[in-house]
């Protein structure tokens, strides 16, 4: 289902309106109104239904609510982009009611990260579209920890830039370059076996995840390896896998865990890159864009190889 041709959507500007979704879980009202006041201070003005606050189980609404309130608002001419509120779990509910060619037609940013990582990847896939794994409304923006440099080169056109790699750590060295795809690593292994499956060849695979011990991390690396969704990438991209640390009385590293599972492939490796579940900053990656990664020594830099949206006037 890969679609060979890149779909860049137009660039984000300050006063745009910005949809507000809810695909996945419910959130925090507080956190909400937090993050909505965050996006009028950046200059930019957000636009969202008040079904948004629906709840059903653990879910925003019911998944026909939430799968209406992405096509609303993605046909809406006014709209420039859509951010996602929170993830938690249910984005998956929506991809049998979707209709893929609406993203095609009308290319718009969607930004978000954790289970919308299920909508990211299956749009990309099918349509080429550029998404974008990054800060969500009810806790990055409304936190303020949010990577802004990230942000305005990702949405704002930039041609080239580097993603910022502080603290980051070399498991292998190399360089490489590829494609930018990934995201929560349990919603990539979740895909197997459906029809939204993660297409992995060629990419610069960022993986990341949160709460996971590392007995489980290598259990759904060894899923990836297994389905043969490893052979062709061409470098790996840890994130800060935030509460993913071994018991206490284990004296292995999660490190050591990604380094033996990966061990058959003869790519560059790093860990500690900050988007998704992070310790602060959450920066925005394009997914869907080639990129370069270097990593030797103590040091690594990924640098954005072209614009991720496109500056045309409107």
């Amino acid at each position: 289902m890969a679609s060979a041709k890149i779909l860049k959507p137009p660039a984000l500007r300050k006063g745009d309106r910005i949809g507000l979704i809810a695909p996945a879980s419910s959130f925090s009202r507080e956190g909400f109104r937090a993050g909505s006041e965050r996006l009028r201070q950046m200059g930019y003005e957000p636009v969202y239904s008040e079904q948004i606050f629906d709840r059903d189980l653990y879910f925003a609404g019911t998944a026909e609510r939430r799968t209406r309130e992405l096509k609303e608002l993605w046909q809406r001419e006014d709209i420039r982009a859509l951010v996602c509120v929170r993830g938690g779990y249910g984005s998956n509910y929506l991809l049998e009611n979707l209709d893929f060619e609406m993203f095609a037609r009308q290319p718009k940013i969607l930004i978000g990260c954790s289970d919308i990582t299920t909508l990211l990847t299956a749009i990309h896939d099918r349509t080429g579209l550029v998404t974008f794994h990054g800060p969500m409304v009810a806790k990055d923006i409304g936190d303020g920890t949010i990577d802004l440099s990230s942000w305005n080169n990702s949405l704002g056109g930039s041609a080239e830039w580097n993603v910022p790699t502080a603290g980051v750590e070399v498991l292998r060295p190399g360089r490489a370059r590829g494609k930018m795809y990934g995201g929560c690593l349990s919603l990539l292994a979740a895909s197997l076996g459906t029809p939204f499956e993660i297409e992995t060849e060629g990419t610069l695979l960022f993986i990341e995840d949160i709460g996971e011990r590392p007995y489980r991390i290598d259990r759904m690396l060894m899923q990836l390896r297994l389905a043969g969704k490893l052979e062709n990438v061409r470098g790996f991209l840890f994130g800060e896998m935030l509460g993913c640390d071994r018991p206490l009385d284990e004296t292995y590293t999660l490190q050591q865990v990604i380094t033996r599972v990966l061990e058959p492939y003869n790519v560059p490796v790093i860990f500690g890159l900050k988007s998704g579940h992070v310790t602060g900053s959450n920066i925005t990656l394009p997914i869907g864009l080639q990129a370069e990664l270097a990593a030797e020594g103590s040091e690594a830099s990924l640098r954005i190889l072209e614009s991720a949206t496109i500056t045309a006037a409107r």
